[in-house]
């Protein structure tokens, strides 16, 4: 609304899409002049694609705070039709997971109106005590608050909620990283989403690791979170030693 408003001046549409590089085009939508936009939510679906939103099981949720899965239930012109020298990756990846359907991997929701919501990758998707989180939506209401540069969520392992909620955050110069700080970015997250969604855990920290390209590695984070050695490929991690300074103000 403040692009909209400020950068706008309340002449130029803005349009939220949603696409991967897989379906080749944009699937859902809203049409400026055509369609009325909802902030923050995706669209309505683009001619002829058909997606939903299910189960496991591949059964339509309907419409639905808890939300599921975002599927496409039929071909749509610009799909993929495989991975290059790879069948059977292809069909593993994208048709196994839920019958009879292409899985995106992302986790969203459908509203009364048609009108799509899509809160991230299944992976990013945290289920603290029965709520399903978006851990974008916890990072957005972070840097909406002024004093915050970059925030990251990630999961970690709780006996008791399944998942507990830890966040990194990074904070502009000349606020102080003390205890009013959390208790101020904790109201900020109840305000933002409900209490449901407090962290148990806010971290502050001088950067956050990223790629080379500015992408924030939350899988790193995931493994500073856990207290474990960080898995898989780190070759892309652009500055090492913000990884080695997270792990340091753990002990």
């Amino acid at each position: 609304m403040w692009y909209r408003q400020v950068i706008g001046k309340d002449r130029c549409p803005i349009v939220d899409t949603w696409w991967q590089t897989e379906t080749g085009s944009i699937l859902l939508t809203t049409l400026p002049g055509a369609t009325a936009a909802k902030p923050g939510s995706t669209g309505l679906p683009f001619f002829g694609v058909v997606p939903d939103i299910v189960d496991k099981s591949g059964k339509s949720v309907g419409p639905s705070a808890g939300g599921g899965f975002l599927v496409l239930k039929r071909p749509w012109p610009s799909m993929l039709r495989t991975v290059w020298g790879d069948d059977e990756r292809y069909q593993k990846q994208y048709w196994s997971d839920v019958p009879g359907a292409y899985f995106t991997g992302d986790g969203g929701r459908r509203d009364q109106d048609g009108y799509y919501w899509v809160v991230g990758r299944i992976d990013d998707v945290l289920n603290v005590a029965g709520h399903r989180i978006g851990t974008a939506e916890i990072e957005s209401a972070l840097v909406a608050h002024a004093a915050v540069a970059e925030a990251a969520a990630v999961g970690k392992a709780d006996d008791l909620k399944g998942q507990a909620l830890v966040v990194f955050v990074t904070l502009k110069p000349g606020f102080a990283a003390d205890a009013a700080m959390k208790a101020k970015l904790s109201v900020q997250i109840e305000t933002e989403i409900g209490k449901f969604a407090r962290p148990d855990l806010i971290r502050f920290a001088d950067a956050l690791p990223k790629t080379r390209s500015g992408k924030i590695m939350r899988r790193l984070l995931k493994d500073v979170a856990a207290g474990t050695d960080a898995k898989g490929d780190t070759s892309t991690l652009e500055d090492f030693s913000v990884l080695a300074k997270l792990r340091a103000d753990e002990e």
